[in-house]
């Protein structure tokens, strides 16, 4: 059995490498082939590199330098992973994401060379790195994949099976679904298209996966055509038996890594729809010169984010499970809570947490996984926006404190994410204003209604007023799309200031999104509430259709974490409405304690 070096001795090896093949930078994304956020180990390489696990992170390592490129939401786990490294944290700012490609074309010297593994690097991205260096002069190679010479047991390809997401949950039929494709790749004039992102092909084709965490896709290209579809899949991950039934619906299985020779073969006569967002470098250098190229988003992408009639009805069902498992929770947490002085009494931690919410919700129908990592963080490590505890570095609960606990479940009808705060024995005053300043500027954007087609990003500012007004920003995005039993981050729509207010950001029916605004004060606490909402029409006037949302989230909002005076009377009605439906949905989904409990932290206020 090998033994994995130090970090250190990981990065000597690289810029030997380097050395090796003359390159003077190499550029390390946090991405795969497919554009994934969530990574398969095989491509994890910047976190084997650093020692930084966060979901987003872009590496750059020269032979005097190296540092990663990351956003507020994880520059306090950086600091804490990268501590005595070498290796810096270069904080990007708000709407800066590709800060990186500026700091390359400032320190790359004319006649150097970059080196970038193009099979994983998006080909927007790409786009701008060689405008950047060949304004520099410098030499930019995309067919380097250093990581493969130094990271000797790098883990293969995933092997889960691939299996059908079926009738009630999968309310229209794949060939539905690819008639609806045909039809858009007719109007951009296209005969064949490319999709290499996850969830994408998983919708398209009503089957899922576990080669992502917590996000129930698989590893897959399609090429689509007018009369036949071809998925490219890893051998063994199909069962004869789904195989033979795709076959019989015009859908061809092709081995994962014979993409690029399939569109190598295209005739002079092929027009190829393909989304610049969403493949990467390498798969549009696989396209020949010959065939004409149309750029546009995937018909796929909207579609699967307008969720119909008949999936909300799942994901409603989906949530009333989900906030019957939660009131077991948390009536299970306080309870443990209330026991914690006595003698003997079990020691209760961040994993703890864990531990038991996933439990509480392993029991309820059509669960199939939790949706990300659960965010289990007592005070400090509250203010760390993507914490997560870990058996060599957590938390005990102990003392007083405000716990903050972000959590989600894969369901077969749907998926879910909520952030709630618990009040840990004595909370103090500031504590109180800081989460109803929160939850003002959940009540705020919840309440909102909005002309349809309003770009998502310009939503944002209507969470951040109440919090602004009293000086106060939190670093990340206000809302992100969530999938139908798929990724729990889905575009195109995001509430979020770091997001281009782009035409295909536009808000439609049947979306759904997260609204979790937050306040973060390092080395104290943080605070985030978070609930689901469902785009739905508010009417239409003279200055035409509106939208509203509907709270799909159904879980009480612990009022002892509240200065209920700073609420307005609006505000508290809004609270009041809310419990009054949690209270209503869930009753006859609980008993016992949990019942108890529900009715105790759904009283009016």
């Amino acid at each position: 059995m090998t033994t994995s070096p130090p970090p250190a001795k990981r990065l000597q090896r690289l810029r030997d490498a380097m050395r090796q093949h003359g390159v003077d930078a190499v550029l390390v994304p946090s991405a795969d082939p497919h554009l994934s956020e969530y990574l398969p180990p095989r491509w994890q390489g910047r976190a084997w590199l650093s020692q930084f696990t966060g979901s987003v992170g872009t590496f750059i390592i020269t032979h005097q330098f190296c540092g990663i490129w990351t956003d507020a939401r994880y520059w306090t786990q950086a600091e804490q992973q990268l501590a005595g490294s070498g290796i810096e944290l270069m904080k990007i700012t708000s709407g800066a994401s590709v800060q990186y490609i500026d700091w390359l074309a400032a320190h790359v010297k004319p006649g150097q060379t970059v080196a970038v593994d193009g099979a994983v690097l998006g080909l927007s991205i790409a786009r701008l790195l060689q405008q950047a260096l060949a304004a520099r002069e410098a030499t930019l190679r995309f067919d380097l994949d250093l990581l493969d010479a130094v990271w000797r047991d790098r883990p293969g390809l995933p092997t889960a099976p691939v299996f059908e997401h079926l009738p009630p949950y999968a309310s229209k039929s794949r060939s539905g679904k690819l008639a609806d494709v045909r039809a858009a790749m007719q109007q951009q004039g296209a005969n064949r298209h490319v999709i290499s992102t996850l969830d994408d092909i998983a919708y398209l084709f009503n089957l899922r996966g576990a080669d992502v965490p917590f996000n129930p896709v698989f590893l897959a290209h399609a090429l689509v055509t007018p009369t036949r579809a071809t998925l490219f899949v890893a051998d063994g991950k199909m069962s004869p038996e789904l195989r033979e039934q795709l076959a019989q619906e015009a859908i061809d299985v092709a081995r994962y890594d014979s993409l690029a020779a399939a569109l190598a073969a295209l005739g002079p006569d092929t027009t190829v729809l393909i989304d610049p967002r969403r493949v990467t470098h390498g798969t549009r250098q696989a396209l020949p010169a010959k065939v004409k190229v149309v750029e546009a988003t995937n018909p796929t992408t909207l579609a699967k984010a307008r969720k119909s009639e008949a999936d909300a009805i799942h994901v409603r069902a989906v949530m009333e499970q989900d906030g019957a498992a939660l009131c077991e929770f948390f009536s299970w947490l306080d309870a443990t809570l209330a026991d914690r002085e006595r003698p003997g009494a079990a020691e209760l931690t961040e994993l703890t947490i864990d531990a038991q919410i996933t439990a509480a919700r392993a029991r309820r129908p059509g669960f199939v996984s939790p949706s990300f990592a659960t965010i289990a963080g007592f005070r400090a490590n509250g203010a760390i926006m993507h914490y997560r505890a870990t058996e060599a570095q957590h938390a005990v609960i102990e003392g007083d404190g405000l716990l903050l606990i972000d959590s989600g479940g894969q369901y077969l009808g749907g998926t879910t994410d909520i952030t709630r705060m618990v009040a840990v024995g004595a909370i103090s005053a500031e504590h109180k204003r800081d989460v109803t300043l929160v939850l003002k500027g959940l009540i705020a954007l919840s309440s909102a209604h909005f002309p349809r087609g309003t770009r998502a990003p310009m939503l944002d500012a209507i969470a951040r007023a109440p919090l602004w007004a009293a000086g106060i920003d939190y670093g990340h995005g206000t809302g992100h799309g969530v999938g139908y039993f798929l990724n729990v981050h889905e575009g195109p729509q995001s509430i979020s200031p770091s997001a281009m207010p782009e035409p295909q950001t536009a808000m439609e029916p049947g979306m759904i999104t997260s609204i979790e605004p937050g306040l973060y004060r390092p080395g104290k606490w943080g605070i985030r509430l978070e609930n689901l909402v469902l785009n739905r029409s508010a009417g239409q006037t003279d200055f035409g259709d509106f939208l509203q949302f509907e709270t799909l989230t159904l879980c009480p909002i612990d009022t002892r974490c509240l200065a209920v005076a700073l609420l307005r009377d609006d505000e508290r009605r809004w609270l009041n409405d809310y419990h009054a439906m949690v209270r209503e949905r869930l009753s006859p989904l609980v008993t016992g304690a949990a019942l108890t409990w529900l009715h105790q932290r759904t009283e009016t206020l």
